[in-house]
C-alpha cells in the first residue's frame, strides 16, 4: 500500500498535541476492555482549544497526526489492551491510501493493529453517507475495529446502521445520563440494546458519572461502559481502575 500523496502534501501543523487516554471497561469481567485516545494540547489544553486551531488545510495532516501520536503514545507507555483512535472522515481522500501511514506506525511500534478500533461519532458531518461506510469497510478490510460514537446524539444514525454495521456502538451520554430515573432515555436505550443485539454488534455505554447510572446499565446487560464514574483521562499515562 503506497502512502497518501494527498496526506504528506498538506500544511504541517503550527502546534503540537498530546495523547490522554480514558478506559473503556468491562463491569462484568472487572478489566479494561479498551482505552480511547483523546487529544490534548502541548501543555494539556482541552479538545475543544485544540480543534479550535484546526483549519481547512491543516485537518489532514492533524487527523494523521493524531494516529500516529495514539498509537506510539500507546505503545511507549505500553497499554494492556485496545486502543480506540476518533477519526474525522473529511480529512481523508482514499481510505485505503489514506491508512498508509497508520498501518506503517503499528508496525513499526508493534502494536497489533487488530488491537485498533476506529470510531466516528454519528454526528460528523461527511461529504456522503456512501463514501463514509466505504471508509469503515476499508478499514474492517485491514483488521481494524470500527465503531459509532454518541449514538443517538444526532439523526443520522439509524441510517448509517442500515448501510453499515459497526463492532461497536457507543450510546451517547445524553441517553445514559440519569437513566436511573429517566423513562425516556430507559426506553431508547433499550431500543438500541435490542437492535445491537440482533445485529451483532457490542454496545459501550459513554459519559457514567454516579453508581446509580452504573447499577442500572449493568443491571439492563450492559457490561462495557466508560465514564468519570471509572476514571477521567489522563495525559499520556494510565493506571489502574478500581471496580466498586
Amino acid at each position: 500500500m503506497s502512502a497518501c500523496p494527498g496526506c504528506d502534501c498538506r500544511t504541517p501543523l503550527n502546534f503540537g498535541i498530546k495523547m490522554a487516554f480514558q478506559p473503556i471497561v468491562d463491569a462484568s469481567q472487572k478489566n479494561v476492555f479498551a482505552y480511547e485516545a483523546l487529544v490534548r494540547g502541548e501543555n494539556g489544553e482541552g479538545a475543544g482549544e485544540v480543534l479550535g486551531r484546526i483549519t481547512e488545510d491543516t485537518k489532514y495532516t492533524f487527523d494523521q497526526s493524531c494516529r500516529v501520536k495514539a498509537i506510539e503514545t500507546a505503545s511507549r507507555i505500553e497499554l494492556p489492551s485496545k486502543l480506540s483512535i476518533n477519526f474525522m472522515p473529511n480529512a481523508i481522500y482514499e481510505p485505503e491510501t489514506c491508512l498508509a501511514k497508520t498501518l506503517s506506525t503499528a508496525r513499526k511500534t508493534g502494536f497489533d493493529k487488530k488491537n485498533i478500533i476506529f470510531e466516528v461519532t454519528e454526528q460528523e458531518k461527511v461529504v456522503s453517507q456512501d463514501f463514509l461506510v466505504d471508509v469503515f469497510e476499508a478499514y474492517r478490510k485491514e483488521g481494524f475495529m470500527t465503531a459509532i460514537d454518541d449514538f443517538g446524539a444526532g439523526h443520522s444514525g439509524l441510517n448509517l446502521l442500515s448501510d453499515f454495521q459497526p463492532d461497536i456502538i457507543k450510546i451517547d451520554m445524553k441517553l445514559i445520563r440519569d437513566i436511573d430515573s429517566n423513562k425516556v432515555n430507559q426506553v431508547l436505550v433499550k431500543g438500541i440494546l435490542d437492535i445491537a443485539e440482533q445485529l451483532g454488534i457490542r454496545i459501550i455505554a459513554e459519559g457514567i458519572e454516579t453508581e446509580n447510572e452504573f447499577k442500572y446499565l449493568q443491571d439492563a446487560g450492559v457490561s462495557l461502559m466508560q465514564g468519570y464514574f471509572f476514571q477521567k483521562p489522563m495525559l499520556e499515562a494510565i493506571q489502574p481502575v478500581v471496580f466498586r
